[in-house]
This record gives structure tokens, C-alpha cells and sequence, in this order.
């Protein structure tokens, strides 16, 4: 699929008339990152073995510090795995020594990222302050990942009202620099969120509302197909199956969940994994596949852990009482029943701490 990213044109410009071979390199890391958050994987990687070759022949503590700081990225689209993290804080380390302020705002907003789908919320906080207090006004990659943070954060307590701004910004950041990914990422997240929200409201006080939830997932699909592609297409299409599990389509939600679930557990999304298994079991049990329901159930339950975040996990045991009462499984929905009052009620506790601790953040959207 051919890119269209803006911000691609505007690097491949800016590499050509780079004054330096530092200056070069580091352009051309930030043009392989765009790659692979366009889905161009082979491409980025490709990219970046050049420039190790060069760092390599010609060592640099700028190109070294770039380098680091796209190779946690490739890990974290390849398999979302710890060593993001680590790629990631050396980068951030060798972006302070070489007094690199733009590379080093980037490293502390992705690390604000990381904290935030980790939920270690003092993390999050004190890495995005540092982003917020190295970045230029118009450091804008930086800054819209800190904007998209922090409106995923008050997401998570429930105040859309307080994340609208944030959004808004973020947006403002990704058209002013032509990212299209970003804006593409900002839109799933944003859909996403609104999509938790009316499944938890669904799942926990069985309150269903036509949201018009599937135009905004019809919505990322068409501008990842006018701007050329997108990292984890799959991931649309889950966000389809759940929004359709949620209005009782579950046919259409079945097939989607087919196709599209073994590849976004293979990305290494382990934390949803019990979550979707059980949408897909509750999709079985209502579309006569009882006995395929059952062994999807258990293989739900198989997949809870501690990698679960607080209102999957909640999500998931509410969804396997549904499934196991439809299959007349009494204890086992008695169980799961228990377990997701238990916790629903663990969630609410951290959407309170969170909203006291943002309550108590200096950070505004700018």
C-alpha cells in the first residue's frame, strides 16, 4: 500500500538538504519510526540496519541515541515486549548526555505511554512532566503523545468532559506536523475508549446505548486506507467485533472475531486476551455453537492473569457468568458472577485514585 503521510514528504525534504551526517541520520531514524507506524515494517527495518552500518563505520552519540529510541519502538509494534521499555530509557539516558531536548521530550512521552498501559500511574505522571517541561511549543510528535496520555488517562476515570481538551490538542499537534498515524491512532483511541465505556456500562448495569460507536470504527478503517496503512489494522476490526458483540450482533461479531483475534494475540496483546476470548465464547453460545462456546470459556479463564487490566478483567468474568448461564453451568456462572462484583468494585477503587491524582497534576493540554 502506497503512504500518503504528509510528514513522509516533509522528512524525505528535509533529508535532503541535511547539513550534517548526525542531522542526516537522525531525519532518516524518524522517517523509518513513521514507516513502521504506517505498518511499513520491513521497510523501517531495512532503515535502521543502514543506519546501524553507519554508526557503526562512524560512531556518533546523536545517531546512537535515535537509534536506541527507534528500536524500542520496533519492539513495542512488534510484540509490545518489556524490551520497549528498556530501549527506550536508554535512549532517554543518551538523549540527556548528548543534550538532545527534542529526543529526549520523545523518550519521556513514550515512557509516559508505557506507564500508562502498565496503569503505574506515579510513573506516567512524573514521566510526562518531564515531557511536558523539555518539549518546545512546537515539538509536536512529542506532545501529541503527551496529550493522547494524559486524555487516555482521564478516559480511564470516566471524565470525557476533561479529556475532550486533551484530545483536541493532541489532534492540533498531529495536523501541525502532517502526521497522518497519529492522527489515524488518536481517532482508534479515542473510539476505543468510548467503546470500554459502553461495554463496562453493558457489562456491569446492563445498560446498552446505540452510540453510533460503529461509525467511528468505519471511520479509522476508511483513513487508514486514504493515508496508506496503519501498524495494527487487526485492531480496528477487534473494536468492530466488540462493538457489535456489545449491540447483540453476534454473528457478524463471531466472524470478525475469527479472522482478526489470532493476530492481535500473536502482536502479544496478552492483557485483552481473556476479555475477547469471553466476548467470542458469549458470541458461540448465542449463534448455536454451545459446545465450541464452552471450550472458548475455558480457554478465557485459562487466560486471566495478573497482565489483566482491572476492567478486563472485570469485563471478561462478567462475560463468562453470561456465557455459563447460557450453557447451564450453574457453578461456574455462580463463580465468575461473584468474581466480577469483586472485580467491578477493584476498578472503581482505581478510577478514584487516579481521579484524585490527576486532580492534584499542574499539567494542562498545550
Amino acid at each position: 500500500m502506497n503512504i500518503k503521510s504528509r510528514l513522509l514528504k516533509r522528512l524525505d525534504a528535509d533529508i535532503a538538504k541535511a547539513g550534517g551526517a548526525a542531522q542526516s541520520a537522525s531525519l532518516k531514524v524518524q522517517r523509518a519510526v513513521a514507516r513502521m507506524r504506517h505498518g511499513q515494517m520491513s521497510q523501517a527495518r531495512e532503515d535502521l540496519t543502514a543506519l546501524h552500518l553507519l554508526a557503526f563505520q562512524h560512531p556518533n552519540p546523536e545517531i546512537a541515541a535515535w537509534l536506541h529510541y527507534a528500536e524500542g519502538l520496533m519492539s513495542y509494534y512488534t510484540d509490545f515486549s518489556s524490551a520497549a521499555q528498556e530501549k527506550v530509557v536508554r535512549a532517554q539516558q543518551m538523549a540527556k548526555a548528548a543534550a538532545l531536548a527534542e529526543l529526549g521530550a520523545l523518550c519521556s512521552a513514550w515512557l509516559a505511554q508505557f506507564a500508562y498501559l502498565r496503569h503505574d500511574l506515579p510513573e506516567m505522571l512524573a514521566q510526562a512532566q518531564v515531557c511536558d517541561e523539555q518539549a518546545m511549543p512546537n515539538d509536536h510528535d512529542a506532545r501529541y503523545r503527551l496529550c493522547t496520555v494524559m486524555g487516555l488517562a482521564y478516559d480511564l476515570t470516566g471524565r470525557a468532559d476533561l479529556s475532550r481538551d486533551w484530545y483536541a490538542k493532541a489532534r492540533a499537534h498531529a495536523l501541525a506536523d502532517g502526521d497522518d498515524a497519529s492522527l489515524s491512532a488518536l481517532m482508534y483511541n479515542m473510539a476505543a475508549t468510548r467503546t470500554a465505556q459502553v461495554r463496562r456500562d453493558a457489562l456491569s448495569h446492563g445498560l446498552v446505548q446505540g452510540s453510533g460507536l460503529l461509525l467511528g470504527a468505519d471511520s479509522i478503517s476508511h483513513y487508514d486506507a486514504a493515508v496508506g496503512g496503519s501498524v495494527l489494522p487487526d485492531l480496528t476490526s477487534i473494536l468492530r467485533a466488540q462493538i457489535l458483540t456489545v449491540e447483540g450482533n453476534y454473528e457478524q461479531a463471531r466472524s470478525l472475531f475469527e479472522t482478526h483475534l489470532p493476530q492481535t494475540m500473536a502482536a502479544g496483546l496478552a492483557r485483552w486476551s481473556s476479555s475477547l476470548l469471553a466476548d467470542l465464547a458469549w458470541c458461540r453460545a448465542n449463534t448455536g455453537q454451545a459446545a465450541l462456546a464452552l471450550q472458548q470459556a475455558h480457554e478465557a479463564e485459562s487466560e486471566l492473569d495478573a497482565l489483566c487490566d482491572a476492567d478486563d478483567r472485570a469485563a471478561a468474568h462478567s462475560r463468562l457468568a453470561q456465557v455459563f448461564t447460557a450453557l447451564s453451568e450453574t457453578a461456574a456462572a455462580a463463580r465468575h458472577d461473584a468474581q466480577a462484583n469483586a472485580g467491578w468494585l477493584a476498578f472503581a477503587e482505581q478510577q478514584r485514585q487516579w481521579s484524585e491524582a490527576l486532580a492534584q497534576c499542574e499539567l494542562r493540554p498545550r
